[in-house]
C-alpha cells in the first residue's frame, strides 16, 4: 500500500518534481567543479564559486561550438552539393553494381535529405519554433506554468549547490542510525566506482571520437568531424559505435561519386579506420584508462 501510494503521489506531483530532479542531477554533476574552484583556486565564497563554475561551463561549450560549428557547416554545405549532384547525375558510381545504385535511388529520398541541409530550411525551422513558442506563451495557464517550472530549474540548481552539503547530510540523517554505516558504506562504494567508471568511459569516448574524426579526414570522407564525434558519443556504450558504420557506408558512396574512385577502395579505407581505432581502443586506451580508474589489472 505504501509503495502504491508513493507511486500515485509521484505521478500526481511529477510536474513539480521533475524540474527539481533535473536540477538535482545537474547539481550532482557540477558539484565537483564547484569544490575544485573553492579548494584549489581559493574561492571561499560559495556563491561566487557557483557563478564561476556556471560561467566556465558556458564558456567551454561556447568555445567548442566556435571551434567545431564552422567546419561542420562547411561540411554540411559540401554534403548538400554532393547529394544534389548524385540525384542529377546520370552516370553510375564506379565499381558499384548498377542494381545496387538503382535500389539506393528508389529506397532513399535524397531530395528530402538535401532539403534538410538547406540553410533556408534551417531558418524556416527556427521561425516555426519561435511561432510555436509564442503560441505557447499566449496559450493556457498550465502551459505558461510548465515553462516557468523549467525556468525555475536554474533557481533550483543554484539553491541546491549553495546548500549541497547540508542537503546531503539531511538525506543521510533520514536513514535509521542502526543501518546508517552499512547503507552509507554501500552507497559510497557504488558512487565511487560508478563515478570513476563513467569518467574513464567518457575520456575513452572523447579520444575515440577524435581518432575517428582524424581517420575520416585522412581518407577524405564527407562530414568527417560530425561523424567521428557521433561515433565517439556512441562509444559511451562499449561497441555501440558499430551503428556508425551505416552512415559511413552512405558517405563512402558519396565520396566515390565525388571523386570517381572505387567505392570498394573507399569502403575498405573506412573499415581500416574502424579496425585501427578499435585496436587502439582495446589494446591501449581501455586497459590503461579503465584499468587505472577501476583498480583492475589490464589483463
Amino acid at each position: 500500500i505504501g509503495i502504491i501510494g508513493s507511486l500515485y503521489l509521484i505521478n500526481r506531483l511529477k510536474d513539480a518534481l521533475l524540474p527539481f530532479m533535473v536540477a538535482w542531477l545537474m547539481a550532482y554533476l557540477i558539484q565537483p567543479f564547484v569544490q575544485f574552484i573553492q579548494i584549489r583556486l581559493k574561492v571561499h565564497n560559495r556563491m561566487l564559486a557557483i557563478i564561476c563554475t556556471l560561467l566556465s561551463i558556458i564558456i567551454f561549450f561556447s568555445l567548442i561550438g566556435w571551434i567545431f560549428i564552422p567546419s561542420i557547416l562547411t561540411e554540411i554545405d559540401k554534403m548538400r552539393g554532393l547529394i544534389q549532384n548524385f540525384i542529377a547525375h546520370s552516370d553510375y558510381v564506379v565499381s558499384l553494381p548498377a542494381s545496387w545504385q538503382e535500389y539506393i535511388r528508389e529506397k532513399i529520398d535524397f531530395q528530402q535529405i538535401t532539403d534538410s541541409f538547406n540553410s533556408k530550411e534551417l531558418v524556416k525551422i527556427v521561425e516555426d519554433t519561435i511561432s510555436r513558442v509564442w503560441i505557447i506563451l499566449t496559450g493556457s495557464v498550465s502551459q505558461i506554468i510548465s515553462i516557468i517550472s523549467w525556468f525555475i530549474v536554474l533557481l533550483y540548481l543554484v539553491f541546491i549547490l549553495l546548500d549541497y552539503d547540508k542537503i546531503l547530510s539531511g538525506f543521510k540523517n533520514l536513514i535509521p542510525e542502526k543501518f546508517r554505516p552499512l547503507v552509507l558504506g554501500i552507497v559510497s562504494d557504488i558512487e565511487f566506482g560508478m563515478n570513476r567508471y563513467f569518467r574513464g568511459q567518457s575520456l575513452i569516448a572523447f579520444i575515440v571520437g577524435i581518432l575517428f574524426s582524424i581517420g575520416f579526414m585522412i581518407i577524405g570522407l564527407p562530414l568527417a568531424v560530425p561523424l567521428g564525434l557521433f561515433i565517439g558519443l556512441l562509444n559511451m556504450v562499449p561497441y555501440l559505435q558499430i551503428i556508425g558504420f551505416i552512415p559511413t557506408i552512405l558517405l563512402c558512396l558519396l565520396r566515390s561519386f565525388e571523386t570517381g574512385g572505387s567505392f570498394w577502395i573507399i569502403l575498405i579505407a573506412a573499415v581500416a579506420v574502424f579496425v585501427i581505432v578499435q585496436l587502439i581502443q582495446d589494446t591501449y586506451l581501455v586497459p590503461r584508462i579503465m584499468g587505472k580508474v577501476t583498480g583492475l589489472n589490464p589483463a
